[in-house]
């Protein structure tokens, strides 16, 4: 079983052209992607977050389901839910707003224990920001470490949700030591500072670095460097490509009984090019379609 944890939200997606063109609401989230992928592509999956009785949040709960992931465990309130509203630019990369007061995701607490089975545990994007439930969601982080559990990472930066980027900078380091696989783009790198190698020092056995269209690299804590480049496609928007790739890789480890900090420096040249190769395809299905739609297993074929 691999558990995501964190934000599901509503994405208000432009359909046309100007600020307000015929905005259509998708069902979101980088952990609320990254689930849905993952039951997609034939993950014992289970979702842990807090979500709105309103219609968005039944409407999120069916989405997971329909996709095969268990929701026994979501947390439930009464306040509304968290909504973002999409900009997208000549290229397809999306950018967001956010509106997040009040809203049910925040108010999550700590489960008193993670489903039976459970072998991994992924967190990041926005639920590692907002009080008071990005507390609660680093408590589990650091139970779930200290469990000897799995644990994925993606911090998926969001500069405008983070009042204070130092303080939000010194917080993840100090994540670092309960990670076990940590993913994050280029982009997040950049802003993050630092470097995969000092992040490795600090606690993950392994960086997965994106870098859109030009591919995946991973460094290891042995000092391995793989690297893949990306798949040529024709990309509508970059909605969700990032939460497929941590849904890849997750499913992958998965497959490869590799759920595990040695496992990860085992793979080797031949598994990381195998697994990069697998999330990037996945990546890249994603990309040429509206709004964050991974792909099914079987539209990928074998590891």
């Amino acid at each position: 079983m691999i558990v995501v944890a964190g934000e599901a939200l509503i994405d208000l997606v432009p359909q046309g052209s100007g600020a307000l063109a015929d905005l259509k609401p998708a069902l979101g989230g980088g952990p609320y992607n990254t689930a849905v992928a993952l039951g997609r592509l034939g993950s014992r999956t289970a979702f842990c977050s807090r979500t709105s009785h309103d219609a968005f949040g039944e409407a999120l709960l069916e989405g997971l389901r329909r996709a095969g992931v268990d929701v026994s465990g979501v947390q439930r309130g009464s306040e509304p839910t968290t909504l973002a509203v999409a900009t997208i630019d000549d290229g397809g990369s999306a950018a967001y707003s956010f509106y997040v007061d009040g809203t049910a995701d925040r108010l999550f607490t700590a489960p008193v224990a993670l489903p039976p089975g459970t072998r991994a545990v992924s967190f990041g994007t926005c639920s590692l920001v907002l009080e008071p439930g990005a507390s609660a969601y680093e408590e589990l982080m650091r139970t779930a470490a200290g469990q000897g559990l799995f644990t994925a990472l993606d911090p998926n930066i969001r500069a405008g949700l983070i009042p204070d980027a130092d303080a939000y900078r010194a917080r993840f380091k100090s994540w670092l030591p309960s990670v076990t696989l940590l993913k994050l783009s280029a982009e997040d790198a950049e802003w993050l500072g630092g470097g995969p190698h000092e992040w490795l020092a600090a606690g993950p056995a392994a960086v997965v670095v994106t870098r859109g269209g030009e591919g995946l690299t991973v460094f290891t804590r042995d000092g391995g460097e793989h690297s893949v480049p990306g798949v040529e496609v024709a990309v509508v928007d970059t909605i969700g490509a990032g939460d497929t790739v941590n849904a890849a890789l997750l499913h992958g480890l998965s497959a490869l009984d590799a759920l595990s900090a040695e496992a990860l420096v085992a793979l080797g040249t031949e598994g990381w090019t195998r697994l990069l190769r697998f999330a990037a395809r996945a990546a890249a299905i994603t990309c040429s379609r509206a709004g964050a739609e991974p792909p099914y297993a079987a539209e990928l074929g074998d590891l």
